[in-house]
């Protein structure tokens, strides 16, 4: 069963979602460029490795404290006041409880990327990025961590590919003027520095295809994001997951509201 929607799938950007979707999407564009650009290239799922602490704003969104603990104690008493009438009575017992919890001093946190790499120069070509909830908050190590590689690569003769899939938190890309977009694609072409090609995406609008620039002799391979979006769907059996009845975190603004809750009506997905 499909997505109930014609693009990006909001419900996917839940904390409870969004890891499994993120690895599926790179691995999934890894393998239909791969079938594009062999035998000249190859591509790599690379990692990008930084240690997020207990004062990253982004901890929560990297690993989640757990909180495990018993229901409190009840003990029953005779409580034999005037005012209780002698009934038997359960009232809470004030004991302290212990709980389980995850006390993260110092954490490697491992966020991947793809590299499109020349096989005769053994050299990057190109680098994409699918934008993480870490990199998207403002003084948080993943962030940058996350600049730090797009400045790297933005002087050097790669190419840099940006997918923002996620409406939360502050972009890395600044939106075009003029433009209203929930998701955004930025595509940096090396010769063309400092002008990239943005793709603003609205929540009605299906996925782009966008191009992946190559060496300059090569024509530009060909992504197609809605069809990676619709495999992963697939492949992840999300409508037996997604519980499409509430509200997708973050929440949708106003304008998209009544939209959104037709198409699940629609597809009998909320009670009409």
């Amino acid at each position: 069963m499909p997505s109930p929607f014609p693009g990006m799938d909001p419900f996917l950007e839940h904390p409870a979602h969004w890891p499994d979707f993120h690895h599926r999407v790179i691995s999934i564009t890894s393998d239909m460029l791969a079938e594009q650009l062999r035998p000249k290239y190859y591509v790599r799922i690379e990692e990008r490795v930084y240690i997020g602490d207990e004062s990253d704003p982004a901890r929560t969104l990297i690993v989640p404290d757990l909180h495990l603990s018993a229901r409190p104690g009840w003990e029953a008493q005779r409580l034999d006041a005037p005012e209780r009438g002698g009934l038997l009575v359960e009232v809470e017992v004030e004991v302290a409880e212990p709980v389980v919890a995850i006390t993260m001093i110092d954490e490697d946190v491992h966020e991947h990327r793809l590299e499109i790499i020349d096989v005769a120069r053994r050299r990057v070509v190109t680098v994409i990025e699918v934008v993480s909830p870490s990199n998207k908050t403002p003084g948080s190590e993943g962030r940058a961590s996350f600049e730090k590689k797009r400045r790297e690569v933005l002087r050097s003769p790669s190419h840099w590919v940006e997918i923002d899939l996620l409406r939360g938190g502050s972009g890395i890309t600044g939106r075009p003027r003029g433009r209203s977009c929930e998701y955004l694609v930025h595509v940096s072409h090396a010769e063309k520095r400092p002008r990239g090609l943005l793709w603003p995406i609205r929540l009605s609008q299906r996925l782009p295809v966008i191009p992946i620039p190559l060496l300059p002799d090569d024509p530009e391979a060909a992504l197609d994001l809605e069809a990676v979006l619709t495999t992963a769907y697939d492949r992840a059996g999300y409508d037996l997951s997604v519980d499409y009845s509430g509200e997708p975190v973050p929440i949708l603004p106003p304008e998209w509201l009544g939209w959104a809750d037709g198409l699940l009506k629609k597809d009998a997905l909320r009670p009409a």
